[in-house]
């Protein structure tokens, strides 16, 4: 038995009658899992697969795609099931066409989001612990959102950093970041559900100009923080931003916590992927302790 065949005979138990699939097809565009479209002659599938450890990271990705889908605010693909398979994890979600958004889908998105984070949260963190990118993403509960930032967010990438061996004038500074952070954080938000890794190759829209996002870092936290990240390597309209803030307009200070969010992803960047992003993150850093 093929992959392909244990995961038709997996939706073939799920929808109750039996399902058979063509050839599946590899397609690019991801730099941690493996994605395939899967043809088959009552539908199409999008199939993401990497090594059997990576099993929980599916589990943590189809819980978000179904928390954002029960809110009816903004599409996202349905997680249909999720398995392993011999050596190998997969996760199987709808297939939805996708390509570049419009102006005017741009103006949707930016509204069904802000729809999205309007709606409060009982807590800082999430039901489970997840990633950014391969990377462990803690969420215990959290009263108090500077707490849960110091020290699951900002914090635990520095100690990735110390356990690692870096050390450098950047951890220094780091903590000391860390330190200012309640003069940094005092806006007071409420627990938002955020994408967490809202990024421009994370959302893309149908042809009828439906916007979709997809591969999310979900959790409780500030909605500016999806907000921080759609602008840190761009893509996005700014017909996206206006919509935004017209229907969920920011409180002052944006601009600085816009650098204190996207520390974390550079900081994440850095330990994935090495190179100039820790020049970067210290630039960051540097601007922050300055402010």
């Amino acid at each position: 038995m093929s992959l392909w065949q244990a995961i038709a005979d997996r939706l073939s138990r799920i929808q109750g009658k039996p399902v058979s699939v063509g050839k599946p097809v590899p397609l690019g565009g991801g730099c941690i899992n493996q994605a395939w479209w899967l043809p088959g002659r009552d539908g199409d599938w999008f199939i993401k697969v990497n090594g059997a450890e990576y099993e929980p990271m599916f589990e943590a990705e189809a819980l978000a795609l179904e928390e954002l889908a029960a809110t009816r605010t903004i599409t996202v693909p349905r997680p249909l099931c999720r398995g392993r398979w011999r050596y190998q994890a997969y996760l199987v979600l709808e297939y939805l066409p996708l390509s570049h958004c419009g102006s005017l889908a741009a103006e949707t998105m930016g509204r069904q989001l802000a729809e999205l984070h309007r709606r409060p949260m009982p807590y800082f963190g999430w039901q489970r612990d997840n990633t950014i990118g391969t990377t462990l993403q803690p969420n215990p509960h959290y009263d108090h959102w500077t707490a849960f930032w110091a020290e699951q967010r900002l914090g635990f990438q520095l100690e990735l950093a110390r356990q690692r061996g870096e050390r450098t004038i950047l951890l220094d500074k780091g903590q000391r970041l860390v330190e200012r952070l309640p003069d940094l954080l005092d806006h007071h938000p409420f627990p938002s559900l955020v994408h967490g890794d809202l990024w421009s190759g994370n959302m893309a829209c149908t042809p009828l100009g439906q916007p979709v996002i997809f591969d999310p870092a979900a959790y409780y936290g500030d909605r500016e923080v999806d907000l921080a990240m759609s602008e840190l390597f761009g893509g996005f309209s700014p017909r996206f931003y206006a919509a935004y803030r017209e229907a969920y307009p920011l409180a002052e200070g944006y601009k600085t916590r816009r650098t204190l969010y996207n520390l974390y992803h550079i900081l994440n960047h850095w330990h994935l992927f090495g190179g100039g992003y820790r020049a970067q993150a210290e630039r960051m850093i540097d601007a922050l302790l300055a402010s």
